[in-house]
């Protein structure tokens, strides 16, 4: 079953990560979330996305901090999107794990998002969004979720302009 692969660094990553699986749940979108790392458990790791894409694993995210290597060594094991979600957690504020997810060598690219839990939440969309290229459902839950979303900002604007009218 086509499905998304989380991959935290460690378990200190959950709260941070937690949103991304909100967003997919609340799309419908299967997924497994679970934890290795790059350094400590690389074996764990290439068996993971090896077992995951027997699987019909179509997207891995990975989320990681400081030396951030995990996204990268995922992508050296699979020709499937990778999603990298860069952790702060270090004396250099996140800087190190985003410049470490950011920078691949030509042919192994990860997708980088932005730091920590919106980071989370748009690697969820981005990994919703390629799913959705071949799944008109998921396309059309997508698209009625920002319709939602457009509707709120709306309504706080509207709610805005009538407490402060006359002002």
């Amino acid at each position: 079953m086509a499905h998304v692969v989380i991959i935290m660094g460690s378990q200190s990553d959950e709260p941070v990560v937690a949103p991304c699986a909100d967003v997919l749940s609340e799309l419908g979108v299967p997924f497994v979330l679970t934890v290795s790392s790059a350094h400590r458990t690389p074996g764990r790791t290439e068996a993971l996305v090896a077992e995951e894409e027997a699987a019909g694993a179509v997207v891995f995210i990975c989320a990681a901090g400081m030396a951030a290597h995990l996204a990268g060594a995922v992508a050296a094991r699979t020709v499937k999107p990778v999603i990298g979600i860069p952790v702060s957690g270090s004396s250099l504020g996140g800087m190190d794990a985003l410049l470490s997810t950011v920078q691949m060598p030509p042919g192994f690219p990860v997708a980088t998002v932005a730091l920590d839990k919106a980071g989370a939440r748009n690697a969820a969309w981005l990994a919703a969004q390629i799913l959705a290229l071949t799944d008109a459902a998921l396309a059309a839950r997508i698209a009625q979720a920002r319709e939602k979303m457009r509707e709120a900002v709306a309504k706080a604007g509207d709610e805005l302009r009538q407490k402060y009218a006359g002002s």
